[in-house]
């Protein structure tokens, strides 16, 4: 394959770079004779084939709802449990990574039974637009629509 033309002369000085696990997906490589792309040098193209790679989507896992410990009712319930369960807990004996293992457990149990688990993935990606008149259109609007 011949890629510079320079009079008489005639070379291949082009080279398309390809790691080495990418070489089984190149199809076919050909010069365009008819084509410079840069003076004296001919269109180098190469074929590769790529497998269409689906879309990963992550697997949804519940999260404590701690947002609700903003709740004053909620967050003194949940200060009178951890406490509870901080008076109850057993420490004497354990390291410093057993201690934080345990204080991390009395939290996210705590925090589990108060507060609960979200049940779903998000069901609105982007909610700057949404507020408490759009809200009523569409319940007006499913009012409205027969099923």
């Amino acid at each position: 394959m011949v890629t510079y033309v320079a009079g008489p002369l005639k070379s291949t000085v082009d080279y398309i770079l390809v790691r080495q696990e990418d070489k089984a997906k190149v199809r076919n490589v050909k010069v365009i004779s008819s084509e410079e792309c840069v003076t004296k040098h001919k269109l180098l193209v190469m074929d590769m084939w790529f497998k269409a790679t689906k879309s990963w989507h992550r697997k949804f896992e519940p999260r404590e709802r701690v947002w609700k410990l903003k709740e004053e009712k909620t967050c003194e319930e949940y200060r009178c449990m951890v406490g509870d369960k901080v008076e109850e807990a057993k420490w004497k004996g354990l390291c410093v990574n057993d201690h934080w293992q345990q204080m991390k457990g009395i939290t996210t149990e705590s925090a589990q039974d108060i507060c609960g688990m979200t049940k779903g993935p998000c069901r609105h990606k982007e909610t700057w637009w949404w507020n408490e008149e759009v809200a009523e259109a569409v319940r007006e609007k499913k009012i409205k629509t027969p099923k």
